[in-house]
């Protein structure tokens, strides 16, 4: 048949189907709509989020925004819409759901966080697999592992499709070794050396340390932290126009040495010619410049100018200006190399508090907290307030962070609110345990103690130890707000049996029992008065070979004692953690006697003093400690009781001796320890954090010099008498208690005394 017979057919078939999509495409009121392909995912959440309803007209250019609307969910990974009469089919594939990830080989970036990230990204168990999701994550993992100096990283991600439209991922990692940095050259550097300046970077080429600290392996954020390091030090030298002009890093073509070169341009050393104050001065400017620490003539400091500017805000904060800032404009004079420096005071609106609210205390009553707070709802607003009132919720001891956020109120232009945040940790503990301690012995003991007792801030507690020198009972009960005031009332009964023999001095025996009552009565905020009343019952035993000072004692005293004894004490407290402290001090004053009408009367009186200074913020601290005891009898009791003499020597003393070793010995049968009257030690010590962080903030290691002794009285002092020892020491919070290590040498001791260069302590010993 030939093409002229077939074309009528031809344009009746075209004519026939045109008119059937011009049928189709026509526009018509959805009386149904039937969803097809479902199996995870219900028939309901199509529904919500199909654009069009039953009962609605649906037109052909409203077919696409059907379709792009179920695609945006992510759940499917194809469409298509038909039209049986005026029911609306909605035909689909369901994207597959994840039932497992797995991730293996990751040993720098812990499996947990990494779960999270993912999780974060859109990739999780149970939620819709994407594959370009996958990719993401894939890109962002090598960004991660390129970061930690890990370029001869590899991925590999598998999917497996498994049952009812489920899939397994499966991340495999190969991290390989961490590039090592072979050299860092630095160019440009004419007024500095380029060895003093590599000593200032956290990166180096290595060193014997290096399996430790990982110093010789490149991270991306410790090279910008370096480079922020070594800006801050021209800058701090008056190189105000001290530039980094590039930074090129270049790996090995086995991609395991980099080498990093910086090329700096120094500028000149700028000195400073004038000061100046402006904006809107709302204090008297007279208060402010004793705030700057810089003046006129002196080689520019970014770090003291940024101290100043510091200061000022802080001033300003305490009268009521949460927000206010305090810019620096430098006015440079390239040719005479001098600035003039203006302090630009923009203090903003002055506000107050509206509200304090609490999150995180589950256990602690809001009351406890707010207690302790210095800065008052409704009052204006003062920095060095929420400061102080931070400070005092971390020396409660109840928390093992304490955050303090300051926010505007939405809508009020003078009005804050200040959200506190803390994270408890335990305050109460029922243990059984044993130590070990080189002057004691074995330490069994088990107490109930509770720093928080249901939350109100209430100290119980019941405890019992024994070891080879003490066995010790005690109950006992302090509230620390006795009265609004904050006047703290206590009770205390204890019983104790010591065995001076075993603690490596004289042989004898104590049994003392104790009831009391203390108070506790506020001075200021970091000082406090304590008074105490207790009435003391003691006995003791002599041994078999005692030297004669104590047979004397006994003869003219008698061995069985009743004594009425009254304390008084002052302290201050104003460090900024109940461990490990990085600043402030602690100072107590304090006096014992027993009262006219006791079996024996005499008296001790004591001084402590620890202070702390930061040398580099979150680095070194500086400690100093200072320990002086002095005790005397008076009326009819002829000399201080030998059993109240004070000791030295020992972990806690002077390390590098022999636990309450030093000082006066026995006469007679005995040449034993016995104490004296008058005790003198002192201590520097220079805490670090451990080289490598596997422990968190549970270790603290120091380098110390301990000096002191003890005299048979105040009249026996003699400066040359004091022993003096030179170390390294370690404190790790355990989970089974504080462990205490210390490796000291004597560096001014005595033929006799007894030497003991390492030495620990495994548990608390009451």
């Amino acid at each position: 048949m030939g093409l002229s017979a077939q074309l009528p057919r031809l344009v009746t078939a075209l004519f026939l189907l045109g008119f059937a999509l011009s049928a189709a495409a026509q526009s018509f009121k959805v009386e149904d709509i039937r969803v097809e392909g479902l199996q995870r995912i219900s028939a309901g959440t199509v529904f919500n989020y199909l654009p069009v309803q039953i009962g609605e007209t649906i037109a052909p250019d409203m077919t696409g925004e059907v379709i792009r609307s179920l695609y945006r969910t992510g759940f499917f990974k194809d469409v298509r819409l038909e039209r049986e009469g005026n029911v609306l089919v909605v035909s689909v594939q369901e994207r597959p759901a994840i039932a497992k990830i797995s991730i293996s080989g990751n040993k720098s970036i812990e499996k947990e966080p990494l779960l999270q990230g993912l999780k974060d990204i859109g990739l999780a168990e149970g939620r819709v697999f994407s594959r370009s999701v996958l990719d993401r994550i894939e890109r962002e993992l090598n960004r991660q592992y390129f970061s930690l100096g890990k370029y001869a990283m590899t991925l590999e991600s598998d999917v497996t499709p498994l049952e009812r439209n489920r899939v397994a991922v499966s991340i495999r990692i190969s991290e390989g070794e961490s590039a090592r940095i072979k050299q860092i050259n630095i160019v440009g550097n004419q007024a500095f050396d380029e060895d003093d300046l590599l000593d200032l970077m956290q990166l180096s080429n290595g060193s014997w340390l290096s399996s430790f600290t990982k110093e010789d392996q490149y991270s991306r954020q410790k090279l910008a932290g370096d480079l922020e390091t070594l800006k801050s030090f021209y800058l701090d030298r008056g190189f105000i126009n001290f530039r980094i002009d590039s930074t090129q890093v270049t790996i090995s073509p086995d991609k395991k040495d980099i080498y990093v070169t910086v090329n700096i341009r120094e500028g000149d050393v700028f000195t400073i010619n004038d000061l100046r104050l402006a904006g809107n001065l709302v204090v008297d400017p007279e208060e402010f410049y004793p705030l700057i620490d810089i003046s006129r003539g002196e080689v520019f400091n970014r770090k003291k100018v940024l101290k100043s500017a510091e200061r000022i805000s802080e001033l300003l904060g305490d009268s009521g200006y949460a927000f206010a800032n305090v810019n620096t404009i430098p006015d440079i004079n390239s040719e005479q190399k001098q600035v003039a420096l203006t302090f630009f005071v923009d203090p903003g609106k002055r506000v107050y508090v509206r509200r304090i609210s609490m999150k995180g205390n589950t256990r602690t009553r809001d009351e406890v907290l707010r207690r302790e707070f210095r800065q008052m709802e409704s009052a204006w607003f003062s920095a060095s307030k929420v400061k102080l009132s931070k400070d005092r919720l971390q020396r409660l001891g109840y928390f093992e962070d304490v955050n303090l956020q300051t926010r505007p109120v939405p809508g009020s232009a003078d009005q804050v609110d200040i959200d506190v945040s803390v994270k408890e940790k335990a305050s109460g503990s029922i243990m059984a345990g044993l130590g070990y301690s080189q002057s004691e012995g074995v330490i069994f003991s088990t107490s109930i103690n509770q720093a928080n007792f249901l939350g109100t801030g209430k100290k119980v507690g019941f405890a019992f130890n024994t070891s080879d020198v003490n066995t010790h009972y005690q109950l006992s009960y302090f509230n620390p707000y006795y009265t609004v005031d904050g006047v703290g009332r206590g009770f205390n009964l204890m019983y104790r049996s010591t065995d001076f023999d075993e603690a490596g001095t004289a042989d004898y025996v104590t049994d003392t029992g104790v009831i009391g009552v203390n108070f506790a009565i506020p001075v200021n905020e970091t000082d406090k008065i304590g008074l105490a009343f207790d009435i003391e019952s003691i006995d003791f035993k002599l041994g078999s070979v005692v030297p004669n000072e104590i047979t004397d004692f006994v003869a003219q005293n008698g061995n069985d004692f009743l004594n009425y004894k009254v304390s008084l004490n002052w302290s201050h407290n104003s460090t900024n953690h109940s461990f490990f402290p990085t600043r402030g001090g602690k100072q107590s004053l304090y006096g014992e006697f027993t009262l006219p009408g006791s079996d024996l009367e005499y008296y001790k009186l004591g001084y402590r003093h620890q202070r702390y200074f930061p040398i580099i913020e979150d680095g070194l601290t500086l400690g100093l400690k200072l320990d002086i005891g002095y005790g005397d009898s008076y009326g009819d009791t002829t000399e201080l009781p030998f059993y109240e003499n004070f000791f030295a020597g020992g972990p806690k003393s002077v390390r590098g001796f022999e636990d309450n070793t030093l000082g006066p010995l026995g006469t007679g049968a005995s040449t034993d320890p016995i104490g004296g009257s008058l005790k003198t030690v002192g201590n520097i010590e220079l805490y670090f954090p451990p080289p490598f962080d596997l422990v968190g903030q549970s270790v603290r290691f120091s380098a110390f010099i301990d000096v002191g002794n003890v005299f048979d009285d105040s009249n026996e002092f003699d400066a040359d008498d004091l022993r003096a020892s030179a170390g390294l020491a370690m404190v790790w919070l355990s989970p089974v208690g504080p462990l205490g290590l210390s490796l000291a040498e004597p560096i001014v001791s005595e033929p006799g005394d007894k030497e003991q260069r390492f030495q620990f302590t495994l548990g608390s010993a009451f």
